[in-house]
């Protein structure tokens, strides 16, 4: 693949870079209007599609940090986004173009002071994974080898400016109105100036590790302070592949299932026991070993639930609630799904919507076990997405809506769906969770 030898950093680089793209996907609806003439309304779109998303995703990956980082999270949202940006973005998750060796070393003394030769018995400095903050380095000190991961340049610096950049595109795409829109825009910062911070993360990591390694089936890496610092951490290298390339060939059902029941215990452990939870379960950040255990990795992004949120969200999860009118509302309002300043219609839609999703979205809840590998449960789901998307009373109202936990809670359950489906994983205990 591919080297970066260097990375636009300032506010004028960063913008222009986006500016270049924005004038690509101008492009490509000029040729989507003289595709509509000559093939189909559904053929054009699909190529508007296929290409606005090459396009973005090519601009993003060089500018990596917070613009890159919104991408891997759109790419989750299958059920929202067109399959072109699905695929293409989910390349941020663990495929990206590395910085190039001698950007690594600069980028290591920078940040750590010294050359990785100085630190380590070796170095491979070309990197094994990267991603959209950082990217990992195979190291060996004293016959032990380690992960050595390292935040690109600049990252934690553009941060606000860079959601900047983006927001429009999200206000128009999730049909967000309102002036206090901006709340939904703050989590999503605050969480990435966390996600920079290595040393805050070593301290989540350990804190999990500790909380979790009872779990049957997971594994964790151990991490080391000593070889760390606020934009390098160092780990235990583990060996097994990325949960995409297992799932891609595993035909047992058996390892399917274990590794299923270790994924869906180890977050409902967090949700309910910790009320704090790994946010960020994409493929990248889990292995499966040659033993078949679960490793999970990457413990950046965490995200604290109050009980001002866990409380309402939850009961929204059992069946004689969703059902009880009186109460499902009250709960709605709870979550600031419903709001005091809603017209009569907008009561009404939004009731009816969220009635709908939840009867459709909390079924595993409903049960003591649950079939995974059901397609029926997820091509429902995306059906519910598509009909929401193409909706014109939707796109006339206020999509602001519920609290800004939400942000990260729906992104970690449709992440940790998407998984468990991709395992295939068959008779889930739901709450297994309470004899651990």
């Amino acid at each position: 693949m591919k080297t970066i030898d260097s990375i636009p950093t300032s506010k004028i680089q960063r913008a222009t870079q986006l500016v270049q793209t924005g004038a690509k996907v101008g492009v490509n609806y000029l040729k989507y209007y003289g595709d509509k003439l000559i093939k189909t309304e559904s053929e054009a779109k699909n190529r508007l599609n296929e290409n606005n998303a090459e396009d973005i995703y090519d601009g993003l990956k060089k500018l990596k940090g917070s613009a890159l980082k919104v991408a891997q999270m759109l790419s989750m949202e299958k059920s929202i986004m067109p399959q072109a940006y699905v695929e293409k973005f989910s390349l941020a998750q663990f495929s990206v173009p590395p910085l190039s060796p001698p950007l690594v070393s600069k980028t290591f003394k920078k940040y750590f002071g010294k050359l990785p030769s100085q630190i380590f018995d070796s170095f491979n400095l070309s990197s094994v994974n990267a991603a959209s903050i950082g990217q990992v380095h195979l190291a060996e000190k004293n016959g032990k080898k380690f992960a050595v991961k390292i935040q690109y340049p600049g990252v934690a610096d553009s941060i606000a400016s860079d959601l900047a950049l983006v927001k429009p595109i999200a206000i128009k795409m999730f049909n967000i109105k309102g002036k206090d829109n901006d709340k939904y825009f703050k989590e999503v910062e605050n969480k990435l100036i966390e996600e920079t911070n290595y040393l805050l993360e070593i301290k989540q990591s350990k804190e999990i590790v500790n909380a979790c390694k009872h779990i049957p089936n997971l594994k964790f890496p151990n991490y080391y302070e000593d070889y760390s610092s606020e934009r390098i951490i160092t780990m235990d290298w583990m060996d097994g592949e990325h949960l995409s390339e297992f799932t891609a060939h595993n035909r047992n059902q058996e390892k399917a299932t274990k590794l299923g029941q270790a994924l869906w215990d180890f977050y409902m452990f967090q949700m309910h026991k910790l009320k704090k939870v790994h946010a960020d379960p994409h493929p990248g950040n889990f292995l499966v070993s040659k033993e078949g255990l679960l490793i999970a990795l990457d413990f950046g992004c965490m995200k604290t639930i109050p009980d001002s949120f866990y409380v309402p969200y939850f009961e929204l999860a059992k069946e004689e609630n969703i059902n009880n009118k009186e109460l499902f509302t009250k709960k709605l309002f709870e979550l600031e799904i419903l709001r005091k300043d809603d017209t009569k219609e907008e009561l009404r839609f939004f009731s009816s919507m969220f009635h709908e999703m939840l009867s459709l979205f909390t079924k595993p809840f409903h049960v003591k076990e649950f079939d995974f590998s059901n397609p029926d449960f997820f091509s429902k789901i995306a059906e519910l997405g598509e009909k929401y998307s193409k909706n014109t009373e939707l796109k006339k109202m206020n999509g602001n809506r519920g609290s800004k936990h939400f942000i990260y809670i729906n992104r970690t359950f449709f992440g940790l769906y998407n998984l468990m489906f991709d395992l295939k994983a068959k008779a889930i205990i739901i709450n297994n969770y309470n004899t651990l």
